[in-house]
């Protein structure tokens, strides 16, 4: 920590790490702020001179932490967390509501903070991602206060299709992937672990049976598993080269590959057997079979002929 700062920086220093880490000892906040003990005590004095009650408790288990109703002041940047705050809004780039968002907290940064930030703002662009979704701000609010109560809800669930159905689950998780936000839950209409996408839920109705979510629960790693599992076309592609070769190339929602013989197979399933055969079977650099099912099939027959059309 700079040692230039004033005694009322350090001591506001002090209080975003009793903040972060409650019951934190007199030698680990003097360790975070670069004084010794007896400054740290300092610096308690004065906050606590401001009307911020710092508790403290004696013993080889005590600390320091805030006490209760404690009035907090404006959140505090330093100058790359103002710019990483920019440059994570610049890697998913934001609606109207973000951007607005966006705005307020760098005008609202001392200057010689929100210069930068303010700067890498007006110059700096990205293009957007084309697979990149953001849902409702209520309907994943409302979800995650099911999640964070351990309460069953009731959610409406369309496809682009137009379909659209209600399915009691317990959620379990939220997982954001490549710009896409799920909903890892155990539906009950299927009676198994589901992932859903929440910009396709239309509404979330919370009941009053609770769950208890698997103890060694792995959230994204039962989303990249699910992902390929459980869509309305069944998959089944053999490849002609071995699984360690292919395996690089094939994402979780494509299903799962296992040996066979001289090569390998992937079985999985899929919502759109044209994107599966467009966006993701067309890059792998292997020879390969569709066995299975007949969408596919059929998907990979009208990519072929379109190829095959384009060099006629």
């Amino acid at each position: 920590m700079p040692t230039e700062l004033s005694p009322t920086a350090k001591a506001l220093r002090a209080m975003e790490i009793l903040q972060a880490r409650p019951g934190v000892t007199a030698g680990e906040l003097a360790a975070g702020l670069g004084v010794t003990e007896r400054a740290v005590r300092r610096y308690v004095g004065i906050l606590r001179e401001a009307g911020i009650p710092v508790e403290s408790t004696r013993g080889p288990y005590g600390g320091y932490r805030l006490g209760r109703g404690t009035r907090l002041p404006p959140v505090v940047f330093t100058e790359p967390e103002a710019l990483v705050l920019v440059m994570a809004v610049l890697d998913n780039p934001a609606d109207d509501l973000v951007d607005s968002a966006l705005g307020k907290v760098v005008r609202a940064l001392p200057e010689h903070v929100g210069k930068q930030a303010a700067a890498l703002r007006e110059h700096a662009s990205a293009a957007p991602d084309r697979n990149s979704v953001r849902p409702d701000p209520t309907t994943t609010s409302a979800l995650v206060a099911a999640i964070a109560a351990r309460r069953r809800v009731v959610v409406t669930y369309g496809q682009d299709t137009g379909s659209e159905w209600e399915s009691e689950v317990d959620p379990w998780a939220v997982v954001v992937r490549h710009g896409r936000w799920y909903l890892l839950c155990h539906s009950h209409r299927a009676g198994a672990l589901r992932t859903y996408r929440i910009d396709r839920v239309r509404a979330v109705r919370q009941t009053e049976h609770g769950f208890e979510p698997p103890a060694d629960l792995d959230p994204v790693a039962a989303v990249e598993e699910n992902l390929g599992a459980g869509w309305e076309f069944p998959t089944r592609v053999v490849f002609h080269a071995a699984p360690e070769q292919v395996a690089p190339w094939i994402r979780p929602p494509m299903g799962r590959l296992e040996p066979l013989d001289d090569g390998c197979v992937l079985v999985g399933s899929t919502s759109n057997p044209a994107m599966y055969a467009q966006e993701w079977l067309a890059t792998v650099p292997f020879a390969f079979r569709v066995e299975g099912g007949p969408e596919l099939r059929a998907a990979v027959v009208a990519l072929a002929a379109r190829f095959a059309a384009a060099v006629d």
